[in-house]
């Protein structure tokens, strides 16, 4: 077995990709250990897989795996953990966006401390004020539902022991959500304050932010069903209050004019109310559909490495 595995995905990354290995070549030599670089092409649409096809043709430390499609990131990354063979696996975007040069510092601190998995967390989030506040604002919402809080502005880059890494494998959810499952899966886990990068543009928008919050919310959480229930009982409890109201309005001053816009107002509010919770019960039922399929979370065309592992395998 290797020292170390260096773990990325790749999708539109071209522009990052030789930079990219010349700079986790020289942080992996530093650590004088042994050492692979495992690119997982998730459907890159550009020439990504080209160009680490042709480095691994002059590094045999490079291995390539390369998805029949794109599948997302989050399972590319189990992909590509799953398949790697250090004692110790480094996890980073190939986008540059998180130096490789932190690996020297997750390192040290993993001797030091003894943890089996030591991650980045940004130390201030980067963008403009409207992406700090609705990313705070994203946290607090997201933690206040989920059973198992996640690290504030915590990033992708993360160094990990074997046995963490593989008892992270062992979930086989077809819906993935990793800050999730990084929390659920346990083990003595430390933070390092980084200073992550940015580019132009940014893999992630709001719209792809708001689907990983929801994917995430109803992947390990059941509080929205919860709270389904306590919003119907205080709609409930309303409608009784304002009912003896109007009861006892009726009977001192007599039946007035009805009252079409509060008619309208409440008719909409309920309907609306309805709708919403409905939308909700039925990305539970969605989810319980795709996991009672217990499909491949990924499709492997080709594994190109020093075995030259089969084309078609997987995961």
């Amino acid at each position: 077995m290797i020292d170390l595995s260096i773990v990325t995905t790749l999708y539109r990354s071209a522009p990052f990709i030789d930079e990219f290995y010349d700079r986790v070549c020289r942080a992996a030599s530093s650590l004088e250990a042994s050492f692979e670089i495992v690119f997982v092409n998730d459907g890159s649409p550009d020439d990504s897989l080209e160009r680490a096809l042709r480095l691994h043709a002059r590094d045999p430390r490079v291995r390539v795996i390369d998805l029949s499609r794109n599948f997302g990131h989050h399972k590319a990354i189990m992909t590509g953990l799953e398949r790697s063979c250090g004692r110790l696996v480094f996890l980073l975007d190939s986008d540059l966006e998180e130096d490789p040069a932190w690996l020297a510092r997750f390192h040290a601190e993993l001797r030091q401390s003894g943890a089996d998995v030591v991650y980045g967390v940004q130390r201030t989030r980067k963008g403009g004020w409207f992406e700090r506040a609705t990313g705070a604002m994203y946290y607090r919402l997201f933690n206040a539902l989920l059973e198992h809080p996640i690290p504030q502005n915590v990033v992708t880059a993360r160094l990990m022991t074997r046995r963490y890494v593989d008892q992270l494998v062992r979930h086989r959810d077809r819906e993935v959500c990793l800050a999730g499952l990084w929390v659920m899966t346990g083990f003595e886990q430390l933070p390092v304050t980084v200073e992550k990068g940015s580019r132009e543009h940014p893999a992630y928008g709001h719209r792809e932010r708001l689907s990983v919050m929801v994917n995430a919310l109803t992947s390990f959480s059941n509080r929205p069903l919860v709270l389904i229930f306590y919003v119907g009982c205080a709609i409930m409890l309303t409608s009784v209050v304002a009912a003896v109201y109007l009861v006892v309005r009726a009977l001192r001053h007599g039946f007035g004019v009805p009252g079409w816009p509060s008619l309208i107002v409440s008719v909409w509010f309920l309907g609306g109310m309805t709708i919403f919770s409905l939308g909700i019960i039925g990305i539970y039922l969605a989810k319980i559909f795709t996991e009672t399929k217990d499909r491949p979370y990924t499709v492997v065309r080709a594994e190109y490495s020093r075995e030259s592992i089969g084309v078609g395998q997987s995961r």
